[in-house]
Order: C-alpha cells, then sequence, then structure tokens
C-alpha cells in the first residue's frame, strides 16, 4: 500500500506581467509521505511560496501552471473543479501563512475564526461548535481558552495570534498542513515553541507538514526530509541527516555554511554572491553556476539533472 499522500510530478508555474513572463517553479518533482514531515528551504525568490500555493490552488491569476501534475491521495487535483478544490482546502489540506496580522479577520474574534472553518465543512450544532473551538485553542497552548476565544486578532501577541492560525489550519484534522514561514516574524523563544506545538501535531494527529522556510537551521529543527529549490529548481533532496552531513550540490553546502552556530563566533559567516537570478525562458544551463564557487566551463553547457548520487540521495549538479 502507497504512503505516497501527495506526488507533485514535473510542474512548471509561470508568472506573466506587463508582456513579461518569468518561470517561478520549474520542473519541479517531489513526494510528501504520510505522517512525514518534508522541509522546503531556499533563498526568498527561488519559488517555495509560489509551489506551496500551486500545491493548495490558491495562484493569483498572474500565474499559470504550464504543466506538471498533482496527485493527492492518488487522484489528480490540479484537474478538478474550483468547488471540490475548495472542499479539499481547510478539510484535507490546509495552510498556516507567515503573517497572522493579515491572514487573520480583524473584525472577528479568534473563537469565531477557528469555528468558520469548522463549519464551512461540517453541520454542527452552536454549543458542541464552541466546545469543539474552546479544545482546540487550548490544544494550540493557548492559556485561558474561553478569553482567546472572544479577542480580536490585535489584541494577542504575534505568538499568540501563529496560534491561533496553527489552530484554523488543525481544525479540521487535515492530512496536509502546508506551513508557509510560519515562525519568521517571532522571536528566537517563540519560535522554538511553534516548532515543537507543530512537531507535536504531527505525532498526534499523523498529519503531514510541507514546512517551508529560508532558514537551514530552523528545518533542521523539525524535518525529516528536505528539498532544497533555487532560481524555480529542485536542487537538492535528502533525508535531514544526510542532507546536513553530507550535502551534494554547492548551494545547500553555502547555504549550511551561512548558518550562524556557536562555534562561528567572531568569525566571519559565509555569505553566497549575487542574487537568485530571474528565469525568463527554458535555461540550458546550471542556474546557479554565477554564483558558484567550483563552477567550470562544462556547467554553462547543460542543464544538470536531479540524480540519484547516493541511495534516496539527490542532487542537480555536474560536478559532484
Amino acid at each position: 500500500m502507497s504512503k505516497k499522500l501527495m506526488s507533485i510530478n514535473n510542474l512548471t508555474i509561470q508568472f506573466e506581467n506587463e508582456g513579461k513572463k518569468t518561470i517561478a517553479v520549474n520542473d519541479v518533482s517531489f513526494d510528501i509521505e504520510k505522517s512525514e514531515i518534508v522541509g522546503l528551504v531556499g533563498e526568498s525568490g527561488c519559488g517555495k511560496t509560489v509551489t506551496s500555493l500551486g500545491l493548495i490552488g490558491l495562484l493569483p491569476n498572474s500565474a499559470d501552471i504550464k504543466s506538471g501534475e498533482i496527485f493527492y491521495e492518488n487522484k489528480d487535483i490540479l484537474n478538478i473543479t474550483e468547488s471540490k478544490k475548495r472542499k479539499l482546502r481547510g478539510k484535507d489540506i490546509s495552510m498556516i501563512f507567515q503573517e497572522p496580522m493579515t491572514s487573520l479577520n480583524p473584525l472577528w474574534k479568534c473563537g469565531k475564526q477557528i469555528g468558520e472553518t469548522i463549519k464551512l465543512h461540517h453541520k454542527i450544532e452552536k454549543e458542541e461548535l464552541k466546545k469543539r473551538v474552546l479544545k482546540i485553542i487550548g490544544n494550540v497552548g493557548l492559556p485561558n481558552p474561553e478569553t482567546i476565544y472572544n479577542k480580536y486578532p490585535h489584541e494577542l501577541s504575534g505568538g499568540q495570534r501563529q496560534r491561533v492560525m496553527i489552530g484554523i489550519a488543525i481544525a479540521n484534522h487535515p492530512d496536509l498542513i502546508i506551513a508557509d514561514e510560519p515562525t519568521t516574524a517571532l522571536d528566537v523563544t517563540i519560535q522554538a515553541q511553534i516548532l515543537e506545538l507543530l512537531k507535536d501535531i504531527n505525532k498526534k494527529e499523523k498529519s503531514s507538514i510541507l514546512f517551508i522556510s529560508h532558514d537551514l537551521g530552523v528545518i533542521y529543527e523539525i524535518a525529516d526530509r528536505v528539498i532544497v529549490m533555487y532560481a524555480g529548481f529542485i536542487v537538492e533532496i535528502a533525508t535531514r541527516g544526510d542532507l546536513y552531513s553530507n550535502p551534494k550540490h554547492p548551494y545547500t553546502l553555502k547555504l549550511l555554511q551561512s548558518i550562524p552556530v556557536p562555534e562561528k563566533k567572531g568569525k566571519k559567516l559565509e555569505a553566497i554572491p549575487g542574487i537568485v537570478p530571474r528565469i525568463e525562458k527554458e535555461i540550458s544551463y546550471c542556474p546557479f553556476v554565477d554564483r558558484c564557487p567550483i563552477a567550470k566551463d562544462v556547467c554553462r553547457e547543460k542543464l544538470p539533472e536531479l540524480e540519484e548520487k547516493e541511495k534516496n540521495h539527490f542532487a542537480r549538479c555536474l560536478l559532484t
């Protein structure tokens, strides 16, 4: 029996703005297994968030899925009606956004916002609904659920708002939670608490989590397996242990070297020169070539395939 919950095959997403086309996600393929936490990592602009919005069917109008398949429970969800997508969203697949202040409704109390998510997908009595919402508020580690239930988002701290967002995401016991940089705006202590909460949800609810971040330090704390993206391409996939101990792509290595750890105190941190390039048409060379410390002439002549370098360890590099 398949352990795969979702399979993404050859997904390409393009944006068109004022007649200019940009390929944001380029021939991306990966699986998410049941109960697995997958980390999706890379710099800003490398295609992580666009990939996640493509999976949940929330791409902006300027985006166009050029090719690819997204199978959820062996059904291709790219070709289902919008009403079927709405039934999936929030029930089977849910999302935690980076900034709760722009995702929560400022005019609704927090309890009502969690309750609405349940009401959208279930017929439920008023008393039972409130009981369930109070339980969710407690489950996400918020004190005095009754008080939180009656507060507006602006009356809560950043960490509390993020917990309310997580409450909305888990309200219907989804199979997959997509968490898009959910700890970026939080201080380190609250960040650690949110990561623990998500790990706890994964363990108790058996929900798979796709956790998106630009920070390999945060990904190390939570992910079972890690996918590294660069310029719309996947450049490396490996288990957490293999990726951190034995990276196979120069970009992953550079990202790892830029993590501030205690041993590097007082020393200069590694930085990757340049910026992520905009890919406006199909390219026939390595997208990392201009920033790569080990690049050779061959890297400009051929686009590397994502190859299995060791068992279950894939990388897109001609030189490793």
